[in-house]
């Protein structure tokens, strides 16, 4: 009679002492951080007793101090060297950015060629995770984006860029795709700093005489379940959703884009946190709790400037109702918020002096890479948001973000016919607005595309006028708004265009692309030194991207940074090496703008 194997062990060939092997441990989803210390064998060679010593200070203050505050565990400490695990990315990219600061006050004391300096590496994967040790491939490329580390230096992948938001966690620089010892394929990496002030968003420096927004500003952040249960995570995103299409149809209020408000998702942000982040006067937020089909939301309304809460309610309805286009629960939220909102703002202008879900996934997954702009991270993009409108074949938005898609593919120069693939949008762009004839998002990119083939002006021009006066809260009406201003309009209004873009959506995960519209705006009014500002600043968070490339060297050019602008062109041309000048010239060659960029492209040595 035989016997089946107990649960920690598993069977193996007999090696002749009668071993038997553990069983794998449990696999997780982890966050692995790899840090070292930057020629640690020269260093002890030099002074070895004072560098062990420095080393184990090091290590204590990491264990005792930032890895509990950042819930982190030391897997294992090699003498030079430290292995440790976290849930989440924020807290791993906090940790690292703290520890980078431990050796500063020594190394002040200190000559060159005796500092320390430490170089990390960022990854999250699924791991084989027990109390003495982790295990897995993702272990190792956290190893191998190490070693590209500069001193002082964390690198990360793209599992952690896609959990951090930038100028909220972080700040980013794109070192673009890298091919690792052992490693089957290129590996895309960023590396990370500390946020800077004023980096969340874009101050815009109105000019004087213009016309500003007064309408008050609101963020709808995530509401938080009361519940552990994986499923009920998403009724949250469905309440802030529904929130925000409401209120933003109100032309009294300023609402702040869902890509941002989604960055607080789990987050202990405080109210005036998250207001100074998203530039909004007023955070509507909450919890909510399920009981069979019934859902209990507890809604409350901050003034940021105050941290004081000014409504709060407690709502019931049917969770099925939460799915209607037309929710009576949302309906009579949003009018209950509204209606205090506005009330509250009259209240103050009388006392106070006057001086003083698994598809959302898809979609938000196919819009990100659609960002990316490798053809590799495009090509999967696709795949999403076909795989989106294919589940869903009667809403507008998955078929409006494809027909942006066929638009992205012809501006990162993937398309060997552009005309086509703008009338492959338009048409797609059409199937949105045959399903929801109001979509500001389906119409702005109808317009976009329109612009770019510069056959139908005024037909584009009046879609994207319609889109902002449908939607005043839509960025991206008003993004390419800005793109018509500077290819056909006046540039003066381009500038306003895109800053009011950044306003509505100041934690975009997009954010690049903005800042590039905006560097093309500066671009078009003369402001060549603000053009040259903008472009690198967008040029760090996507080095990929074609458009800012050609922004930025025609304004180092005009500038007259000459040696600025061949580099610059070097790097178009590695990315774009089939460019031509007749090619650029392809779409919207009419253009004031696009002609001075073919002189340019010309004067540096772009083949016609």
């Amino acid at each position: 009679m035989t016997s089946s194997p107990t649960p920690n062990t598993l069977q193996t060939p007999d090696t002749g002492a009668g071993e038997t092997a553990l069983a794998l441990p449990q696999q997780r989803h982890k966050v692995v951080l790899v840090m070292d210390l930057v020629e640690s064998v020269r260093l002890m060679a030099a002074n070895e007793a004072a560098v062990v010593n420095q080393w184990r200070g090091f290590v204590h203050h990491a264990t005792s101090t930032v890895l509990p505050d950042c819930k982190g565990r030391m897997v294992k400490s090699l003498g030079d060297g430290m292995l440790v695990e976290f849930d989440q990315p924020t807290d791993a990219v906090r940790a690292a950015l703290t520890l980078h600061k431990y050796f500063a006050p020594l190394n002040d004391t200190l000559p060159v060629n005796q500092q320390l300096f430490l170089r990390a590496g960022l990854n999250a994967t699924h791991l084989y995770a027990d109390e003495n040790d982790v295990y897995g491939h993702g272990v190792n490329l956290a190893a191998r984006v190490a070693d590209l580390a500069a001193p002082g230096e964390t690198i990360i992948t793209a599992s952690i860029f896609d959990g951090i938001v930038v100028g909220m966690d972080a700040e980013v620089e794109d070192r673009g795709e890298n091919y690792l010892k052992h490693w089957p394929e290129p590996v895309r990496t960023w590396a990370v700093h500390p946020v800077s002030a004023g980096s969340s968003a874009i101050r815009a420096q109105v000019p004087e005489g213009t016309a500003l927004d007064f309408r008050p500003s609101i963020a709808v952040v995530p509401f938080e379940t009361r519940s552990h249960v994986t499923e009920q995570f998403v009724i949250g995103e469905l309440i802030a959703d529904g929130v925000i299409a409401q209120l933003a149809r109100s032309p009294d209020l300023r609402v702040i884009s869902r890509l941002s408000t989604t960055a607080f998702r789990g987050r202990t942000s405080s109210a005036g946190d998250i207001g100074r982040h998203l530039e909004a006067t007023f955070v509507l937020g909450g919890s909510y709790v399920t009981y069979g089909d019934k859902v209990v939301i507890m809604a409350q309304l901050t003034d940021n400037r105050r941290e004081e809460v000014i409504w709060a309610d407690r709502l019931t309805g049917d969770v099925r109702d939460l799915m209607e286009a037309q929710s009576a629960l949302l309906d009579a939220l949003c009018s209950a918020c509204s209606k205090a909102l506005l009330n509250d703002v009259v209240q103050r202008t009388l006392v106070l002096p006057l001086p003083q879900l698994d598809s959302n996934a898809l979609l938000l997954g196919g819009i990100t890479l659609m960002h990316r702009s490798t053809p590799r991270d495009l090509q999967r993009s696709h795949q999403l948001l076909e795989a989106v409108v294919e589940r869903h074949k009667r809403v507008a938005t998955p078929w409006a973000w494809l027909a942006k898609w066929h638009i992205m593919q012809v501006v990162q120069g993937l398309s060997a016919e552009p005309a086509r693939d703008f009338q492959r949008a338009i048409d797609t762009a059409d199937r949105a607005l045959d399903l929801e004839p109001g979509s500001s998002l389906a119409m702005a990119i109808k317009g976009h595309a329109l612009c770019h083939l510069g056959e139908d002006v005024d037909t584009s021009r009046r879609l994207l006028q319609e889109a902002t006066q449908s939607n005043p809260n839509d960025p991206m009406a008003w993004l390419y708004n800005s793109v018509w201003s500077t290819m056909w309009g006046n540039a003066e209004d381009s500038v306003m265009e895109t800053e009011n873009a950044l306003h509505l959506s100041p934690l975009d995960p997009q954010k690049y692309y903005f800042e590039m519209m905006l560097a093309t705006s500066y671009l078009a009014v003369g402001q060549l030194a603000r053009s040259i500002e903008m472009g690198q600043s967008s040029l760090k968070k996507n080095r990929y991207h074609l458009p800012t490339i050609r922004t930025l060297l025609i304004a180092q050019y005009e500038f007259g940074a000459e040696s600025d602008a061949i580099q610059t062109f070097q790097l178009l041309r590695s990315l774009q090496p089939d460019l031509t000048v007749s090619k650029y010239l392809a779409s919207g060659k009419q253009s004031p703008l696009r002609r001075k960029g073919a002189k340019v492209l010309a004067a540096l040595g772009m083949p016609n």
